[in-house]
């Protein structure tokens, strides 16, 4: 099994992430810090040296409440390159197969876990075994099933176990957030989601349904599922769904290509969601209510969140999503903090719960009782 994820991790091909935006994001942190921190710091190992926890590293160097500290890989390459990089003593490298002696390691408080759905339950356990803090990327597992076994064990541990929610501490998505509180919307009637891009490589983990879980719905699909959820306020008490399926061999059994779901919400609100791999320029939020409506577009990307509301456009910081995620996490482990929208295993399980019923209908069409 340890050789498997090793021989995975050296030749995963990951989706293309464009870096353009850092420089701009960077320069908006600097400007956002005020006065020197001296505060506690999360330190952090991360666990999957891929693009993404690329991207999580170099966004934690402008942080000030969490620093990188550790790295966890399959790949010896790797670790060195960051060891180099990032100034990481050797005793804070670990792999796959020695990872449980993080435990005996003092100088690291959690793992960022950015490794393939597929891979997390395994991971997670035996990190909350070695009784360190929990980040795992979203979505938080392959079904409710495994993300309660998940959460079951971080509590056996007295650990806390976040989840990478970026969003969630987004200001553009804050600001909607705050004026749908303060009535500025009036009551809530409509939400849409649309999120979407076409997927290259066909034999990429992503279309792996071992290692993916299924298709769009378990990479870009969350976001909908997510934002419906934090932008009207509330948990859906049904949900429905209808998938469509093109291309055979590139999605293959169990693989979703197109999903459009709906969800039904207590205060009267319905959502209407589209997830797919088969078209780009999908990332739009949209909220309407009886007195203003609320746009992101685009809506969940690493940047920059552009949005509108019946009062004009947002002009607001672009800060570096990863930083103000990572500093705002280590408020939450280390200071016992709430943010605005909840990022633990409890919101987590949710996402899942609904994915699961999307799945489970999509089929049909037919309407399901969510019960969160």
């Amino acid at each position: 099994m340890m050789n498997t994820r090793r021989d995975f991790l050296q030749k995963i091909t990951a989706a293309t992430i464009a870096y353009p935006f850092l420089k701009q994001a960077a320069a908006a942190n600097k400007t956002l810090q005020q006065k020197p921190y001296d505060g506690p710091q999360l330190r952090v190992a991360i666990m999957g040296l891929g693009n993404y926890g690329t991207m999580v590293a170099e966004a934690m160097q402008d942080c000030k409440k969490a620093k990188l500290a550790g790295v966890i890989s399959g790949t010896p390459s790797k670790i060195i390159a960051w060891q180099k990089r990032y100034h990481i003593p050797e005793a804070n490298c670990y792999n796959y197969e020695n990872f449980d002696n993080i435990k005996n390691n003092p100088d690291i408080d959690a793992v960022y876990v950015i490794t393939p759905n597929g891979l997390h339950h395994d991971e997670v356990i035996r990190v909350a075994k070695a009784g360190k803090h929990v980040i795992c990327e979203k979505p938080m597992a392959l079904n409710a099933k495994q993300g309660q076994e998940m959460i079951d064990a971080c509590k056996a541990a007295g650990i806390k176990l976040l989840v990478g929610y970026r969003m969630h501490f987004e200001p553009y998505t804050l600001e909607i957030i705050r004026m749908r509180k303060a009535g500025e919307f009036g009551e809530v009637l409509f939400f849409q989601g649309l999120s979407g891009f076409i997927i290259g490589d066909p034999n990429q983990w992503r279309l792996n349904k071992q290692l993916s879980g299924g298709g769009s719905m378990m990479d870009i699909g969350i976001y909908s599922v997510n934002g419906s959820r934090y932008m009207i306020g509330e948990d859906p008490v049904w949900v429905t769904a209808q998938e469509t399926k093109n291309d055979p061999v590139k999605f293959k059994e169990g693989v979703d290509e197109t999903i459009q779901f709906q969800l039904g919400f207590p205060g009267g609100a319905v959502a209407s969601c589209l997830s797919t791999y088969s078209m780009n320029n999908l990332d739009r939020f949209f909220l309407n209510g009886i007195d203003g409506f609320a746009e992101l577009n685009p809506a969940t990307g690493y940047g920059p969140i552009m949005g509108r509301t019946k009062k004009g456009e947002l002009n607001l910081p672009h800060p570096t999503h990863q930083t103000v995620q990572m500093d705002a996490m280590s408020e939450i482990i280390l200071q016992g903090k709430q943010p605005e929208v909840p990022v633990d295993g409890e919101e987590a399980l949710k996402d899942l719960k609904i994915i699961d019923a999307i799945y489970e209908v999509a089929g049909t069409g037919k309407k399901l009782a969510l019960y969160l």
